[in-house]
């Protein structure tokens, strides 16, 4: 048996879809270990609320579970498949955000450091974090999946449905935006300008 599980954690994302889409449960905990926290940080970096990301990443696998009888191999690899998902859901969550009545939307969270705020990762994790939801989506969404996960740019744009120039531009601008609403904060993050 233990040789069985031990291909089976070998196997490639899409051949565990399939396994699984056949009745095969072992393979669909194997792809939920390896797929899930995929698309919780995804959610999570989008949102920067760990309780909405945890519901897009189940939303997210739901999707491929319900998808995997029918899965169609080569039109997409799975983790490509399940990046857009995520990245989809989380840009429906934040454009109902918008939406809310002021009355009906969450008391802003309380910026104030912690007991170990003190830490300068924390910090500086806490002023990207800041600085990425400043950005436009689409701008936050690629600086996300490049540099936060990754991800080379052809399946950027195949994630996002747009060319590997837009990938670039919206990285580049990301980038830029990042830097600006950084700018003024080096020495506060512990960064000496020498």
């Amino acid at each position: 048996m233990g040789n069985a599980i031990d291909a089976l954690a070998e196997a490639s994302d899409e051949a565990l879809l399939i396994l699984y889409g056949n009745g095969d449960p072992e393979a669909a905990r194997i792809l939920t270990a390896r797929l899930a926290p995929v698309a919780y940080r995804v959610a999570a970096r989008m949102l920067a609320d760990p309780a909405e990301a945890e519901d897009v990443a189940q939303e997210a696998m739901l999707r491929l579970w319900r998808l995997a009888p029918d899965w169609q191999g080569g039109a997409a690899r799975v983790s490509t498949w399940l990046y857009r998902v995520a990245a989809n859901l989380a840009t429906d969550r934040l454009r109902r955000r918008r939406t809310l009545p002021l009355d009906a939307a969450a008391d802003p969270a309380d910026e104030r450091p912690g007991a170990v705020a003190g830490l300068v990762a924390q910090d500086r994790a806490a002023a990207l974090e800041a600085a990425l939801m400043r950005l436009p989506e689409r701008q936050r969404q690629a600086v996300v999946l490049r540099h936060l996960e990754g991800l080379a740019n052809p399946e950027i744009a195949e994630i996002m449905e747009v060319g590997v120039e837009a990938v670039e531009s919206l990285v580049a601008r990301g980038k830029r935006g990042l830097a600006e609403a950084l700018a003024g904060k080096r020495e506060e993050l512990g960064f000496d300008d020498g």
